[in-house]
């Protein structure tokens, strides 16, 4: 079960950096995706910032501080079902797949993290 929280943990903290790292950059794709829902360009730093530090709090409860991690992975959960609620709520359904695919690893984060 270990391993499994490992791996799915580094995933979710890979595919975190790589969206924070996206918004810091202010990514064509993030700002399109931004205007569809609604979330002024002015925010997409903060979200990014919220995505980073959920990846850097799994990265501390890989090496040893569970509750950290933890903490982090309920907030990255929190966080996408958010994103998900926003994209039903303005009725953008044709990229919903990517907050749903972060909103599944950072379960599956939180779930195997608290079974181990």
């Amino acid at each position: 079960m270990y391993v499994a929280y490992v791996v799915v943990t580094v995933v979710t903290i890979v595919i975190n950096l790589w969206a924070a790292v996206a918004d810091f950059a202010r990514a064509e794709t993030v700002l399109a995706n931004a205007a569809a829902v609604g979330i002024s360009p002015s925010w997409i730093p903060l979200l990014g910032l919220l995505k980073a530090a959920g990846a850097v709090g799994l990265l501390l409860g890989l090496v040893g501080v569970p509750f950290v991690g933890g903490a982090a992975a309920l907030g990255l959960v929190l966080f996408f079902v958010g994103a998900v609620a926003l994209h039903v709520r303005q009725r953008v359904f044709g990229n919903i797949g990517f907050p749903g695919v972060f909103l599944a690893f950072a379960v599956a984060s939180l779930v195997l993290g608290a079974a181990g």
